[in-house]
């Protein structure tokens, strides 16, 4: 990738320089035109400082643009005072470059300053046929279409440039602002789940050694073993969300962390939800996860189990966090009833407290957890609800799309 930039790069900055070079020995060319050599030498000097004005960086755009402009007027004004002059070209070169300050003024510079400098390079460029030999009416032709045609066309240019270049940056922004999105969301699922799973063991151990509950050496090690592959599961994670973001290209092809995770950007399938329950009873209340048959030989979008899979996970996280008193918790996983082109996914614990919104705003919540899950359902045309439901608990249920044709990158659903 380095090398293809670096080569594009010197291909770019070669072509550039040929095309200078070729507008330098069309600058010679006229000023050779002229009928005396300190003529031709001004003409050539003030062609090639208005090629260099418009080569020059963005902070020295106006000084020389300036320079360029009165060079160009003083010329025009000294040679019309001449018995002699170029018989047929003035410094068409010249009259371009001025042209095309003006179209850069427009698009990169404050309105203010580009209104000095479109006024400083159409004078020039309007003036600049007076240095050739009079051509009866022909000469204020030529003026005139100068003044009324080229000079408006290159401003309305630099306009319609400007307009381009402000709605690229709004459209670059925004790709940012979802990219940085989407990193904020893959960070909250990847490693607050495992760092919650984390504290809660760690909770449970000084809980039980502060009960003054005799523990053997095997529970001891399962408890710790516990913790230690909880957080090699987010170093892993992290792991794998650095490498994305040095290198999107190679990333899923060369970090595949441990546990329920494939990388920030990699495919889950329904069947790593399996694991996760386990996980996730292996420290907290039992729970279940129920698969609807006709799911078992249904290959899903990836980005559907993505999303599934991620539903799943912030939920449990947040009853680990947030829940109290819960005696079980259920995933079903199944087509809706009565739409069978609509997935449901719904996890429900029979809890005193829920991961509400408000708990989240707690000492230890962000409340970031339930925003980009929403904004990670939308994004694939499906919508979530969370709230208490009947009876005590909490409920969240997701219902998204099931496209009648899966796209060539997909996931099947083993059945469990």
């Amino acid at each position: 990738m380095i090398s293809e930039f670096r080569s594009r790069f010197r291909f770019r900055h070669l072509r550039r320089g040929l095309v200078g070079v070729a507008l330098v020995v069309l600058v010679v060319l006229e000023g050779l035109n002229a009928p005396h050599p300190a003529m031709a030498a001004a003409t050539m000097a003030s062609g090639v400082l208005c090629l260099t004005a418009l080569a020059v960086p963005e902070r020295l755009f106006a000084r020389y643009a300036i320079g360029a402009a009165a060079v160009s007027c003083v010329l025009t004004v000294t040679e019309a005072q001449l018995s002699e002059r170029p018989p047929n070209t003035p410094g068409m070169v010249e009259l371009g470059a001025l042209l095309l300050l003006s179209t850069r003024a427009v698009r990169r510079c404050p309105p203010l300053r580009a209104a000095g400098l479109v006024a400083a390079s159409s004078l020039a460029a309007v003036v600049l046929p007076l240095r050739i030999e009079l051509w009866d009416h022909y000469l204020g032709d030529l003026i005139a279409v100068i003044a009324v045609c080229a000079v408006p066309f290159m401003v309305v240019v630099g306009l319609c440039l400007r307009l381009y270049d402000t709605l690229r940056e709004r459209e670059r922004e925004a790709i940012r602002q979802a990219q940085r999105l989407e990193h904020a969301r893959e960070l909250h699922d990847f490693v607050a789940h495992h760092v919650t799973a984390i504290v809660a063991q760690t909770k449970a151990a000084r809980f039980t050694a502060a009960a003054g509950h005799t523990q053997s050496p095997e529970d001891l090690d399962r408890m710790l073993a516990q913790i230690e592959r909880a957080g090699s599961q987010a170093l892993g994670s992290m792991r794998a969300m650095v490498t994305s973001l040095r290198d999107h290209a190679t990333a899923s092809a060369t970090t595949r962390p441990t546990g329920d995770t494939a990388g920030p950007h990699g495919l889950r399938g329904l069947r790593d939800l399996r694991a996760l329950t386990e996980r996730f009873s292996e420290v907290g209340p039992p729970a279940e996860l129920i698969l609807a048959p006709e799911l078992a030989d249904r290959p899903l979008p990836a980005g559907i189990a993505t999303a599934v899979h991620r539903v799943v996970q912030e939920s449990l996280t947040n009853i680990r966090k947030h829940a109290t008193g819960v005696g079980r918790v259920e995933v079903r996983i199944g087509v809706r009833p009565g739409d069978p082109e609509r997935l449901e996914v719904s996890v429900v614990d029979d809890g005193q407290g829920g991961a509400s919104p408000a708990a989240e705003r707690s000492a230890e919540g962000s409340g970031y957890g339930l925003v980009g899950l929403a904004e990670r359902i939308e994004a694939v045309n499906g919508r979530i609800t969370a709230g208490l439901r009947d009876g005590g608990g909490w409920q969240v249920l997701a219902v998204l799309p099931l496209d009648k044709t899966a796209p060539e990158e997909t996931i099947a659903c083993d059945h469990a």
